[in-house]
């Protein structure tokens, strides 16, 4: 099994739809120039703005997210992950945050809604309430396997403080984990790295981590640092706080390899739990 490489795309998403998917196919399209086979776009790639506009856009939106994300797969042989957009929930009042994988021919292989909802009052001021107007996923997501590059498991943001969700992920066979997320700036600072590292050495496996990255709309600021992340913990890119990516080569060989030096997986006492 030989290398491939992966890409973490970093943009700073905005209420304008349009140049939303101007840029992320700009960054989808540098990615694929520089050989990357898996490519993740951050949760909100779409549109980050007022609650009620996202709303009144979801039935729209959701729509032309997936016909997006097939264009782009297709158009540039990729295999794409929309990391998380507002798809109706059915009740008028509130959306599901899903996210899309998509093959090199437009098919979807999977997709996952967003089961942890960040509803949290930070010290700098900011509210979030994603609850009042997302409902949680009711699915635990499933380990898709990509023919030729590995077997992967698909989160959004906020389950990254959810570890239990991961450890099913690698019982299921995941072998990279991606994270596409728009986190804070300010838990940023102090989380966003340690928890994708954890995530990687605990499960001993990659973790690739799209994500938002600067000011979107009034106080919203994200944190960026778009990462790939190998099964040992090591770093392997880091996009910054610039629009751009994070672009590391993935292999299977290297899971197998850390798996049998540091075997954890293998000493879990599940019989006690």
């Amino acid at each position: 099994m030989s290398d491939f490489l992966t890409a973490a795309i970093q943009i700073t998403s905005t209420s304008n739809l349009e140049a939303n998917f101007a840029i992320s196919e700009e960054q989808i399209e540098l990615a694929s120039r520089r050989g990357a086979e898996l490519i993740g776009l951050p949760e909100n790639f779409a549109f980050i703005g007022d609650d009620q506009t996202r709303l009144d856009i979801a039935p729209t939106l959701s729509e032309k997210c997936s016909k997006f994300l097939v264009t782009m797969a297709r158009r540039y042989q990729v295999v794409l992950l929309g990391g998380g957009f507002p798809v109706p929930a059915g009740d008028g009042q509130r959306t599901l945050n899903r996210a899309e994988l998509v093959g090199r021919d437009g098919q979807l292989l999977g997709r996952y809604d967003k089961i942890h909802l960040f509803d949290v009052d930070l010290p700098d001021g900011n509210k979030y309430r994603e609850s009042e107007t997302i409902i949680s996923g009711t699915c635990l997501p499933s380990v898709i396997n990509i023919p030729g590059l590995c077997k992967v498991g698909i989160s959004i943001c906020y389950d990254v403080r959810f570890p239990e969700l991961y450890r099913h992920l690698v019982n299921e066979g995941a072998e990279l984990l991606m994270i596409p997320a728009a986190f804070t700036a300010f838990t940023g600072k102090d989380h966003w790295q340690v928890l994708l590292q954890a995530r990687a050495i605990e499960n001993t496996a990659y973790v690739v981590a799209p994500a938002q990255t600067g000011k979107h709309h009034y106080r919203r600021q994200s944190h960026g640092h778009a990462m790939i992340i190998d099964p040992w913990g090591t770093v392997l890119a880091d996009a910054g706080v610039q629009e751009g990516a994070a672009i590391a080569p993935v292999d299977k060989s290297r899971v197998e390899s850390i798996r049998n030096q540091m075997p954890s997986l293998k000493h879990r006492k599940t019989d006690l739990f």
